[in-house]
């Protein structure tokens, strides 16, 4: 069996990549930049991404199952990769594409949705992977202020938030791609604890083995403090305005992570020691 990886640099599916060989599988991966992709030797490589066609078509060469991240935008390239995989006898995608889907989160979802559709319509099997907010986004939004000042500032202190660790995304992934059974299911993915902004500092500082201070911005003065940090205005107005959002409507912790992979996420306070290396 051979399996195709889209996005194969990213944070999610690198984890992919790497768990699929781990259990012998034959991989191939598609990214813009082999060269300086760093993929395992193990992994077949090829170069192009899903907006061009002969790219997708080579990766779709002798392909059983498909790992597909759609594009958040560009719903054409996730309908072409659909065409091109049917076409190819592609039995069984699995797709990794968000949360606001399952909630139906007005600008968020609608294109994702079509992606997931386009998918269905295409293959005999699919399984869609819909985590939450990331762990590893706190990298770019608290990362530089924990290296320097061992502290967190952030708007909506009280804000509750389910962040997932990036590995069990990828493990639920990966579980679709080689088990059988997740035919036809979507999986909505957070993790295992539902905290607040300052509780997820003070897990930080669990993880790390120091303490990490929590200082409370204003939402001009969080959008200031992520610019600064080099997030686009924009990126740093989405985050807000999701932060906004789950102050007065909080996520819930979903069980699926657990129910596929049979143990419960890992916390917060691991994924800090997991990225220790990354937080000084």
């Amino acid at each position: 069996m051979r399996i195709l990886v889209t996005a194969a640099t990213g944070t999610v599916g690198r984890v992919v990549v790497d768990r699929l060989l781990a259990a012998g599988r034959t991989v191939r991966a598609l990214t813009r930049n082999p060269d300086g992709a760093g993929l395992p030797g193990a992994a077949e490589v090829v170069a192009g991404d899903l907006t061009d066609a002969d790219a997708v078509e080579r990766a779709l060469e002798g392909v059983d199952h498909a790992y597909l991240v759609p594009g958040v935008v560009d719903l054409d390239a996730s309908r072409l990769f659909a065409d091109r995989a049917a076409r190819a006898g592609v039995r069984r995608i699995v797709t990794l594409t968000s949360s606001a889907v399952t909630v139906r989160r007005p600008g968020n979802h609608e294109t994702l949705h079509r992606a997931e559709q386009a998918v269905e319509a295409a293959v005999p099997e699919w399984t869609h992977v819909r985590p939450g907010e990331f762990a590893v986004n706190r990298l770019d939004f608290w990362g530089p202020s924990i290296r320097a000042e061992n502290v967190v500032r952030n708007a909506f202190p009280d804000a509750i938030g389910v962040p997932i660790h990036e590995a069990d995304i990828a493990e639920v992934a990966v579980a679709a791609l080689v088990e059988d059974g997740h035919a036809g299911r979507a999986y909505t993915l957070s993790g295992p604890e539902a905290l607040s902004h300052r509780r997820q500092a003070a897990a930080i500082g669990e993880g790390l083995g120091r303490e990490i201070r929590f200082e409370a911005l204003t939402y001009g003065q969080a959008r200031r403090a992520y610019i600064e940090a080099g997030l686009p205005m924009e990126i740093a107005e989405y985050v807000l305005s999701y932060q906004a959002e789950y102050a007065e409507e909080p996520p819930e912790v979903s069980p699926d992570v657990e129910r596929v992979l049979g143990r419960p996420g890992r916390t917060l306070a691991r994924w800090a020691a997991d990225h220790a290396a990354d937080l000084g």
